[in-house]
């Protein structure tokens, strides 16, 4: 079964940049489409970025679209998330999970906190 182990978040001022990782252990991590999630204090969950399975196709929700880019090193079992010009709105608990989400694959997430 897959383990999902995010990292990379951080407190930086707006326009700042962030790197997020997502980690995979156990099999069958390069067969799955994978995304980025977010939640923010009093919201629902919601998917941010999207990648197929093999990185050649990937889409964004439109308030990140041209700041952030989803990215997957297979052999590392690993997804990314590089987040640029990030804004206060963007504050929120980030997951990686399956598309569609799995519910035995949330894990704890990675804080990031966007504020002056």
């Amino acid at each position: 079964q897959v383990r999902l182990v995010e990292s990379g978040g951080d407190w930086v001022q707006p326009g700042g940049s962030l790197r997020l990782s997502c980690t995979a252990s156990g099999s069958g991590f390069s067969v799955d489409h994978m995304g980025w999630y977010r939640q923010a204090p009093g919201n629902e969950r919601e998917v941010v970025a999207f990648i197929a399975q093999g990185g050649a196709l990937v889409d964004y929700i439109p308030s990140v679209k041209g700041r952030f880019t989803i990215s997957r090193d297979d052999t590392m079992n690993t997804l990314y998330l590089q987040m640029n010009s990030l804004k206060p709105e963007d504050t929120a608990v980030y997951y990686c999970n399956l598309v569609p989400p799995d519910t035995q694959h949330w894990g704890q997430g990675t804080q990031v906190t966007v504020s002056s």
